[in-house]
């Protein structure tokens, strides 16, 4: 008979505590796209530094807004490729439907808005 004690331990627990274990594949899937995320994530926080150092002649107050969305985007967007994660490995877990994905229109506008803003401020500069 097995018990809790034997089981190794996983992060988070209380994930991997409900449901049956899913295919390995779809597992392995999820982790791509969280992983996907995560590079995501990563190219906005160095876009935003980047931005931020380097010396463009762009308004110093456009530049710094620019700079800080694509920080909080990088920010934002790691914090929900976790979300998103957990979400989708719940639902194999419970053999429910998998969630729908509500982060993918916030980041397309954010980066919209900042790329179009940093376009406009080097045709004017």
């Amino acid at each position: 008979m097995s018990t809790d004690n034997d089981l190794p331990r996983r992060f988070p627990a209380q994930l991997y505590r409900v449901g049956e274990e899913p295919d390995p594949r779809f597992s392995f899937a999820n982790e791509r796209t969280f992983l996907a995320w995560i590079r995501t994530s990563l190219a906005m926080l160095a876009g935003g530094v980047a931005l931020e150092a380097l010396p463009l002649e762009i308004n110093s107050i456009l530049r710094i807004t620019v700079s800080t969305g694509l920080v909080a985007l990088g920010i934002l967007s790691s914090v929900y490729a976790w979300w998103a994660w957990y979400r989708a490995e719940r639902a194999m877990r419970l053999e429910h439907p998998l969630p729908g994905s509500f982060g993918v229109a916030p980041l397309t506008i954010g980066l919209a808005l900042t790329g179009s803003a940093i376009a406009v401020a080097l045709w004017v500069s």
